[in-house]
């Protein structure tokens, strides 16, 4: 398979500390790609040497085709870099700051005023775009420097942690903002500590832990390594708890009046237990089902051991 952004035993160190151990990616064109991690996984360090910003110490990094160490050029011509802060202009009015990008991309004048434009309505920026940039919200500011990016038209845009800081309004804004990028065919790497970000935005996620992969997959595929799920069922009164905690092997609750019952949190599990319940004549109220969540993986996945106090 074909990507268009790869690595293959991808390593960084820093003054002795091993930032990247190995690291191997692969992802594919319109793929929205995140990479979650504690502090210190690697995640920034990765996309700082896939924007050949820094050089790895060994293994390789392709980006859009091009090698990142032996063709920066190329790879930078074909992506663009947002990272955890807006990087715009306060005293140009966000039509400014876009046609000032455009004309260092070398846009002739005309076209850098029809591209300013396209980008001002793409991001729904159109009524404020006569205000000083100084004057917008945090997600007006992520929603700019997002379209800053995008003058030239990228094959890849790398975010590192875009949303950091902002309110949940803001961020949403911004996601939004992201997957229509990702539906017009940009390839999008994502790093982000917001959980739920990476649930709503990426096609497949990574996680990183000490400078390597620990897992990696969709968001259902991830959520299925943390453990099973549980069906919580609710009944009427105690007796009927009692014969249905007779019936099935789970954990009551006689002050909810529920029994939790393991399984694999499936359609087909609920569909099993609430049949053996009929079977025995036994009514169920309600029931709650409950699914790993991204949180539960990330926790299992990078659990770090506890040094004693005075360690």
């Amino acid at each position: 398979m074909t990507y268009t952004v790869e690595t293959a035993g991808l390593r960084k160190s820093f003054g002795g500390n091993t930032v990247l151990k190995a690291l191997d990616l692969g992802i594919r064109q319109g793929e929205v790609f995140a990479l979650l991690g504690p502090n210190g996984a690697g995640k920034t360090t990765t996309v700082r040497i896939l924007a050949t910003l820094i050089r790895p110490d060994g293994g390789t990094a392709r980006v859009a085709g091009h090698d990142v160490a032996k063709d920066p050029r190329a790879v930078r011509a074909a992506i663009s870099l947002t990272g955890q802060y807006a990087a715009v202009d306060e005293l140009l009015t966000g039509r400014e700051n876009l046609v000032m990008m455009a004309k260092l991309r070398r846009l002739d004048r005309r076209e850098a005023h029809r591209r300013a434009d396209e980008l001002l309505a793409r991001f729904d920026l159109t009524d404020a775009r006569d205000r000083r940039a100084a004057t917008y919200s945090g997600g007006m500011r992520r929603r700019l420097d997002l379209a800053l990016g995008l003058v030239t038209r990228p094959r890849v845009l790398f975010l590192d942690e875009p949303t950091t800081g902002l309110d949940p309004r803001s961020r949403r804004e911004v996601w939004a903002a992201v997957a229509d990028l990702a539906r017009s065919g940009v390839t999008v790497l994502l790093t982000t500590q917001y959980l739920e970000e990476a649930d709503k935005l990426a096609d497949r996620i990574a996680v990183l832990d000490h400078g390597e992969v620990v897992a990696e997959g969709t968001t259902a595929e991830l959520k299925a390594t943390a453990g099973t799920g549980t069906v919580e069922l609710f009944f009427p009164d105690e007796p009927t708890l009692g014969r249905a905690a007779a019936t099935l092997d789970g954990l009551a609750d006689r002050e909810k009046l529920s029994l939790r019952v393991v399984g694999d949190g499936s359609a087909r599990h609920v569909r099993e237990v609430l049949d053996l319940l009929d079977r025995h004549g036994v009514q169920v109220d309600r029931l709650d089902q409950h699914r790993p969540t991204l949180d539960e993986v990330f926790l299992s996945l990078t659990e770090r051991v506890r040094l004693p106090e005075g360690v």
